[in-house]
């Protein structure tokens, strides 16, 4: 009698997770995490290394260039702070700037920057919405993913 092991069988192997499911994980999390508070209007999470966006709520598009804005916004927190930051055609003020956190705004509006080892979780929040709300549920997703080695 042959051998019907599942174990034995490669159409059972579970070799990784596919990038969908990856992708679809993280599309939860940023939703769980950022969006269902109420406080962060918009969120994506980019990798470091090239600035690919991993996921990202509904309808928030980022360019090339905004990309590698939020990406290079690291490089020199010094000037990032005293220059600030061009995004959505305004320019924003930096409030805080250093090697894993940049908080901007606007106006009423703000964009929050936190870096972890491998990503970088970007998050704006908008009038109605209270920025220390947005700023404490990025961080602590971020703390999540330097928890995770990520």
């Amino acid at each position: 009698m042959a051998d019907l092991s599942i174990d034995k069988d490669p159409h059972f192997q579970v070799r990784g997770i596919p990038d969908e499911v990856k992708m679809n994980q993280l599309q939860s999390l940023i939703h769980d995490a950022l969006i269902g508070t109420g406080h962060v209007s918009q969120c994506a999470i980019l990798k470091r290394k090239d600035g690919l966006i991993r996921a990202s709520s509904v309808g928030f598009q980022l360019s090339n260039e905004q990309t590698q804005m939020i990406i290079n916004a690291f490089k020199n927190p010094a000037a990032t702070r005293e220059e600030g930051l061009y995004y959505d055609d305004n320019q924003y003020k930096c409030v805080r700037s250093d090697k894993n956190s940049i908080y901007s705004k606007c106006g009423s509006k703000g964009l929050i920057l936190v870096r972890t080892h491998t990503l970088v979780i970007a998050a704006t929040y908008t009038t109605s919405m209270y920025p220390s709300v947005c700023v404490e549920a990025v961080e602590r997703l971020a703390d999540y993913f330097k928890e995770k080695g990520k």
